[in-house]
């Protein structure tokens, strides 16, 4: 993720990095002497869908480079026949393309299907080509809709939101993409896939949650991270550090937010026992940004001091969104997490400093909530933003909150949902997630039960998507495939992280709600040296 935002430092940054399953490159069960049949193949449409076309394509595979923003490459994919299929839904004049690329040889047996990112509702070639180089037959889809931050489709020239596009993105082209890329599976090899898996981190993330609460049945296993979750309360939430610093009238420097970010690290690094760079158990932080009032700062070779007022500013930006009255409308930015990912500032031409919004949480409310471009969100009071907040709770909840707790069809199905979050997720606060699986447990018998299918773990130090190699890695996608296919649940999840100092250091991410404490000898840059323990809160 930090690649890409550097990438587009003078464009828009985005919610979400592409996301590369890195589970077993080596094929289990290969079937590669099944028939192959690179064809273009006869398909039934989905429900409530017409076929308007399909085209099969041989490829040599070879390097592939991702589209769009994003962009990216992998190189030694192996030949891969590309299936396109593009549906339509009568009287909705929309278009969602369908891609399914399936290895020529060495297919696994299973099928894989990839998740998007921001407003994109599907993969543009990168994790589509690692899935195949990893021995997938694997599917994703455009919804319809355009490239990561193109919301061009949001609103019709009548300026009323496309409420068709939208369930597109939402919902629908998912499920589509499921039965449409097992059909395009069983043509082409003339078999079934043995097993199904779901994979997506960000907006992905969000769309396999969705895949377990709507269409449980469309996958065996759901690998879905950092999800974006709750969609219609915490993309509103995430633009509340602007509209802080906005009505507060106190604009940080990038240098000022690093240091209250360092302190707070630093303050409560050890508090699992180990000096690591790394804060494990986020709710027991209470640094006070107040104590670095006074504080000298050297910013591009200049001494700021920090004020109250900066304080203020990241005191409110910490604890999250509230009403005027005090009551918490939603989780804030966390504690260690980047706090120039929402709370960016530029300098204008005439040199006034002012926010500059995160696009993905600014086009929500410009579009979907004002339906007005042109609208200013640097203009919200408090009182507005409460309202905002509210508007896209009672507009959008039950087209895109995905917040269902009922996942008692997913578990009949015999379907597993495995999950990891970064506690320094700077776009997506880790606690709504939390709040989500806490749900879950409430309507579903407890954590005991709920483990049995669904489980948390949380990376210290960990950034958006920060595990998909960029920042980390955690093979979450071969511990999903042993808990599916030989009931291995679980228990931990081993990961490599980076700490405060930019070291590589290896962790087992505990199940939640468990912690990871140091034992108080071993080396604190490997996994054996901690274990999980229940946090002193439960």
């Amino acid at each position: 993720m930090r690649r890409l935002l550097t990438l587009l430092a003078a464009g828009v940054p985005l919610a979400a990095a592409v996301y590369l399953p890195t589970a077993s490159a080596a094929p289990e069960n290969s079937t590669a002497s099944a028939p192959f049949n690179c064809a273009t193949p006869s398909l039934k449409a989905p429900a409530g869908t017409e076929v308007e076309s399909v085209t099969a394509v041989r490829q040599a595979g070879g390097t592939i480079h991702g589209t769009g923003i994003l962009g990216g490459t992998v190189d030694d994919v192996p030949a891969f026949c590309q299936v396109t299929v593009t549906l339509t839904h009568p009287g909705d004049n929309d278009h969602a393309k369908v891609q399914t690329w399936l290895p020529v040889s060495g297919w696994n047996g299973r099928f894989q299907a990839i998740g998007g990112s921001a407003y994109a509702a599907g993969d543009g070639g990168v994790g589509l080509g690692t899935a195949v180089k990893n021995g997938y037959a694997v599917t994703t889809t455009d919804a319809g809709v355009g490239d990561v931050v193109d919301t061009s489709w949001a609103l019709s020239s009548e300026g009323q939101v496309n409420t068709a596009l939208l369930k597109n993105f939402a919902s629908r082209s998912q499920h589509e993409a499921a039965v449409v890329g097992k059909e395009v599976v069983g043509a082409v090899y003339s078999k079934r896939a043995a097993y199904s898996y779901f994979t997506g981190c960000s907006t992905g993330g969000r769309q396999g949650y969705m895949e377990a609460q709507r269409y449980p049945d469309d996958y065996d296993g759901i690998l879905a991270d950092a999800p974006a979750v709750n969609w219609d309360e915490f993309e509103v939430a995430t633009l509340w550090p602007q509209v802080v610093m906005n009505n507060e009238k106190t604009y940080p420097t990038g240098c000022e937010f690093d240091a209250f970010t360092n302190a707070a690290v630093k303050a409560c690094d050890s508090l699992d026992g180990a000096k690591d760079g790394l804060v494990n158990d986020l709710e027991r932080c209470n640094f006070d940004p107040r104590s670095l009032i006074g504080t000298k700062v050297v910013c591009e070779g200049k001494e700021l001091t920090i004020t109250a007022a900066d304080a203020a500013v990241v005191s409110k930006i910490w604890d999250g969104p509230r009403t005027a009255s005090g009551k918490k409308l939603w989780s804030g930015v966390p504690i260690g997490a980047d706090l120039k990912g929402l709370a960016e500032i530029e300098v204008d031409t005439n040199g006034t400093v002012k926010g500059k919004p995160f696009p993905v949480p600014a086009v929500w409310v410009q579009l979907w909530l004002k339906k007005d471009p042109s609208f200013d969100v640097s203009t919200i009071t408090y009182s507005q933003f409460t309202q905002l907040f509210e508007q896209s709770q009672a507009e959008y909840d039950k087209v895109i909150g995905t917040d269902d707790p009922d996942l008692s069809a997913f578990r009949e199905s015999g379907g597993k949902l495995l999950t990891w979050h970064g506690l320094a997720d700077q776009y997506i606060p880790t606690q709504g997630t939390v709040e989500y699986r806490k749900q879950v447990e409430q309507e579903m018998g407890g954590s005991g039960r709920v483990d049995d299918f669904y489980r948390l773990f949380l990376a210290p130090g960990t950034d958006h998507c920060g595990l998909n190699g960029a920042d980390g890695s955690a093979d979450g996608l071969g511990a999903l495939r042993a808990w599916v296919e030989h009931g291995k649940a679980p228990s931990t999840l081993p990961a490599t992280l980076i700490n405060a100092s930019q070291q590589s250091v290896t962790r087992d991410l505990c199940s939640y709600p468990q912690v990871s404490r140091y034992d108080g000898y071993g080396d604190p840059a490997v996994a054996s040296s901690f274990r999980c323990v229940s946090p002193s809160r439960h």
